[in-house]
């Protein structure tokens, strides 16, 4: 594959189409060592070398980057009011990375960041079910009545049920505010505010909200709030199929848990 070299050139950062081919006629870029003045000269990606200003300029098209979200900013491209988690992926120069899917400005934990729509697309597509477990610490004594509840669908104000989801209480402790239990929840779609809404709709709060994985990607332990790492090449190649699950359904009036291996009476 042949791109041209100002293309190639404003898609790893070096600056916008016009301002690239400007930087390319003053003498500021060379392939395979030689200056070249014409923006439009075709180069092969991962074959040919293009240096910019001495510093040589590989061309990924596409990444992938695990991003520890922190609390306090917003999962968006930019932002008037807060921080955004773009500001924290400064290794690329890509100007066409995004979010995949929203954390909430109080929520912490797994965000995937890449500039793949078609993985994006998979991963947050209404019909593929793809799982996304939560941890979460919330008021008052979760039990099993909560957790038959959400295996079942909770009423939340919109116009269907949520799909069922699996609810797994870690512990349970009373302290000087009162009964605080901490959960993990794994559900199969991502509606608005969906965790805490779901709690609600049984008469609890959530305290504190960290998504652990989404697909096959698990957030990285060593990996602290704010910081992040590219993808490897066996993560990425294992969310390329996480799409592909269906999730759960009924047959023959039971509720069948097909990624969970497990069938529950209704």
């Amino acid at each position: 594959m042949q791109i041209r070299l100002d293309k190639y050139l404003a898609d790893m950062g070096i600056g916008t189409r016009s301002e690239v081919k400007q930087q390319v006629r003053k003498g500021q870029v060379r392939v395979n060592g030689a200056p070249v003045k014409d923006p439009g000269q075709k180069v092969a990606p991962g074959e040919d070398l293009v240096e910019y200003q001495g510093e040589a300029v590989v061309y990924a098209q596409k990444e992938y980057y695990m991003l520890y979200k922190p609390m306090g900013c917003v999962s968006a491209v930019s932002d008037r009011t807060h921080k955004t988690v773009m500001e924290y992926i400064t290794c690329s120069r890509r100007k066409d990375l995004f979010p995949v899917g929203r954390l909430d400005l109080d929520t912490e934990g797994l965000l995937l960041i890449t500039n793949d729509g078609a993985l994006s697309h998979g991963l947050l597509a209404p019909g593929k079910h793809v799982e996304k477990t939560y941890y979460a610490r919330v008021t008052g004594v979760v039990g099993q009545q909560e957790a038959e509840c959400f295996l079942h669908g909770v009423e939340i104000g919109d116009e269907t049920p949520t799909r069922p989801a699996r609810l797994e209480i870690l512990s349970q402790e009373e302290g000087e505010g009162g009964w605080v239990s901490e959960i993990l929840l794994t559900l199969t779609e991502g509606r608005f505010h969906q965790v805490k809404r779901m709690f609600e709709a049984v008469g609890k709060r959530v305290l504190y909200l960290k998504r652990i994985s989404m697909g096959t990607l698990k957030l990285d332990e060593t990996l602290e709030p704010g910081e992040y790492r590219a993808l490897t090449e066996e993560e990425v190649s294992q969310l390329m199929g996480a799409g592909q699950g269906k999730g759960k359904e009924k047959r023959n009036g039971e509720v069948y848990e097909e990624n969970w291996n497990s069938y529950r009476q209704p």
